[in-house]
């Protein structure tokens, strides 16, 4: 008798471009990718009308912030008033298309503009938590719809297995960066933010050497190896609030994971640990911790539009546009950081 081989996870998208080998071809969605992206959309559209309930300041921990600059601005403060903040959603949908796509970039870019624009911290961070939680447990579930990754729990597919080792330890690291970085050493943000920025530029060097090697010898999968990427992720989100994705999908790339899969298992890590933040945010809401909920409603239409439509394209496109995709587009979050960083750096160092 034949023993049965078991599967990962990784090879249904690799057997949907063997049966389907054009782009024309995987762009005609079928029935199960159509009703997919209808289920996908009603937790969104769900979350944006809570989204628009918490904007308008129903509870006592919510309020209109009279440190945000945006509110002096348009007369806010004081107020139950909000609005649609339209050219933040248009800047919003492309970083999360490429956020779902190629697995990084929306709070790590998006953080730093929108407190560039005048918000708060507060009116920021739990927002995107929000938005991430909802965007990536979402994006999961649309990924297998189109048939990017297979996640399989009897017998425990190898897809699955990453998703709860990167969770747990993003978590655990959260945690444990959080706690001993800012309560013991409290080290200065721009170090973080230096740290992150180099992290991802090395990072993202490897990956591109990576993907002009990978004709020439495909490198082997190593189940264990994800663990310290794992770490390193939670620990970034920690204390800097970006480069998770970055981290986690190109760590998979380096780990020997096909890179449709791990864009899959990236969405799926980080809704988990943004549910957790999400969860602690809303806890903190009763010990006298106020939350501006202004962008919610303008975050989750990013979330319906680049979200939804993200797993889609990468289903269309070849494994080969995303190996060098994803590297690429890891350099320009970088090279964005570094404008960022840089006149900060010059005033530290006197110059």
């Amino acid at each position: 008798m034949t023993e049965k081989v078991r599967r990962t996870g990784f090879e249904i998208s690799d057997e949907i471009e063997a049966s389907k080998q054009t782009i024309l071809e995987r762009m005609i969605p079928e029935k199960r990718q159509v009703i997919g992206f209808i289920v996908g959309m009603l937790p969104m559209i769900a979350v944006f009308v809570v989204g628009c309930w918490l904007a308008g300041n129903p509870l006592e921990a919510t309020w209109r912030s009279p440190e945000s600059a945006y509110n002096i601005n348009h007369g806010l403060v004081g107020t139950s008033q909000w609005h649609i903040i339209w050219y933040v959603v248009l800047v919003g949908l492309f970083f999360e298309f490429m956020d779902a796509s190629a697995g990084m970039g929306f709070g790590t870019v998006m953080s730093p503009i929108l407190m560039s624009m005048g918000f708060t911290p507060l009116q920021v961070v739990p927002v995107i938590m929000i938005q991430q939680a909802t965007a990536g447990l979402v994006g999961a579930f649309l990924h297998r719809e189109f048939e990017n990754v297979e996640w399989k729990f009897s017998p425990m597919s190898e897809t699955v297995k990453l998703w709860l080792l990167i969770s747990v330890l993003g978590v655990v690291a959260v945690i444990i960066s959080i706690t001993s970085i800012y309560a013991i050493f409290a080290v200065a943000k721009i170090w973080i933010k230096l740290y992150v920025t180099l992290l991802l530029l090395g990072m993202g060097l490897v990956a591109m050497y990576q993907a002009f090697t990978m004709n020439r010898a495909k490198r082997p999968y190593r189940f264990k190896r994800m663990s310290g990427f794992a770490f390193l992720a939670g620990f970034n989100k920690g204390i800097g609030g970006g480069g998770y994705g970055p981290v986690i999908t190109i760590g998979g790339l380096i780990s020997g994971v096909p890179i449709k899969s791990q864009l899959a298992v990236t969405a799926i890590s980080e809704g988990t640990v943004s549910t957790v933040a999400m969860i602690v945010w809303f806890a903190m809401l009763g010990s006298g911790m106020k939350i501006d909920f202004l962008l919610l409603p303008t975050m989750m239409i990013t979330a319906i539009g680049g979200g939804i439509l993200a797993p889609y394209a990468t289903r269309v496109f070849p494994q080969k546009f995303w190996t060098y995709t994803v590297p690429v587009y890891c350099l320009l979050i970088t090279a964005y950081l570094v404008y960022k960083l840089a006149p900060s750096l010059m005033k530290a160092f006197g110059m």
